[in-house]
């Protein structure tokens, strides 16, 4: 059966969120979950987000904007906390090479449902058989600005064009940029083709969900954005299991975005390996 993947996605990115002294700023970001097994074959849902997003947030605990249904068929936002530090510690896995990290979460388990398959994150060979050119158009989730489309907390839908080359996947420049203006707040989202391109006959894509990378950086100025490709979150995925905990880096400027999640949010949880 195909796979709506726009509302795939939406179902499965989230806010991100740290409130500030005096509770009036935070420090936001966006992320999208990811179904990773453990090495048992246990499940395991895992938060994905720009690697930024986190350095940024001094505090120990964020918020994930997670919605839940009500009583009457509809949403309610229901952001619960994450441990994210301990001491100076770093309970996410970080990426030494790009903006990308990873961290194990208990979410609700709608949420867990939503998770995306791990392999509708392109590889390497996926970049090549695509023939991904300039000029094709990308979709992105986030919450620019803070912003969320409702009360609810829905991601926001944008769009924009690769605008550069070449856009054959390597470790040496996983990136690519997308002509389209972005906002703080928007880092960490999911980039993605809501129809699979096939200009290669036989290309294995065809019909297959293609989650193209994440948002990593923007110059809003130049009113363009720069995507990290999915093989580099695969790769920081990987690391999940074998990476101790790192000593936390300086938080540089964040982002001020809305008023932070109610103070009566229940206790930090994180999923235990």
């Amino acid at each position: 059966m195909a796979v709506d993947l726009p509302l795939a996605l939406i179902a499965a990115t989230v806010k991100i969120e740290q409130p500030q002294a005096g509770g009036n700023l935070s420090i936001l970001g966006t992320g999208f979950l990811v179904n990773d097994p453990q090495p048992d074959g246990s499940p395991r849902t895992v938060l994905v987000t720009a690697g930024h997003v986190f350095d940024n947030m001094p505090g120990p605990v964020a918020y994930i904007g997670y919605r839940t249904r009500t009583a009457d068929g509809g949403w309610k936002y229901a952001p619960l906390p994450l441990t994210i530090r301990s001491g100076p510690s770093l309970l996410w896995t970080k990426s030494p090479d790009e903006d990308v990290a990873v961290i194990a979460v208990q979410a609700p388990p709608e949420f867990a449902r939503a998770a995306i398959p791990l392999n509708w994150l392109a590889d390497e060979a996926d970049f090549a058989d695509t023939g991904i050119e300039p000029g094709d158009e990308m979709f992105v989730l986030g919450f620019p600005d803070g912003l969320s489309a409702n009360p609810e907390g829905f991601p926001i839908l944008r769009s924009g064009h690769v605008a550069s080359y070449p856009l054959v996947s390597v470790p040496s420049y996983p990136r690519f940029m997308l002509d389209m203006r972005t906002y703080a707040g928007g880092s960490g989202g999911p980039v993605f083709l809501a129809s699979p391109i096939q200009r290669r006959p036989g290309a294995p894509l065809a019909g297959t969900p293609y989650v193209t990378g994440l948002l990593a950086s923007a110059a809003e100025r130049f009113a363009w954005a720069v995507a990290l490709e999915a093989p580099a979150i695969r790769r920081a995925i990987a690391l999940v299991d074998q990476t101790p905990p790192a000593a936390a880096p300086p938080a540089t400027d964040g982002f001020t975005v809305l008023p932070p999640p109610p103070a009566s949010a229940p206790a930090a949880a994180n999923a235990k390996p």
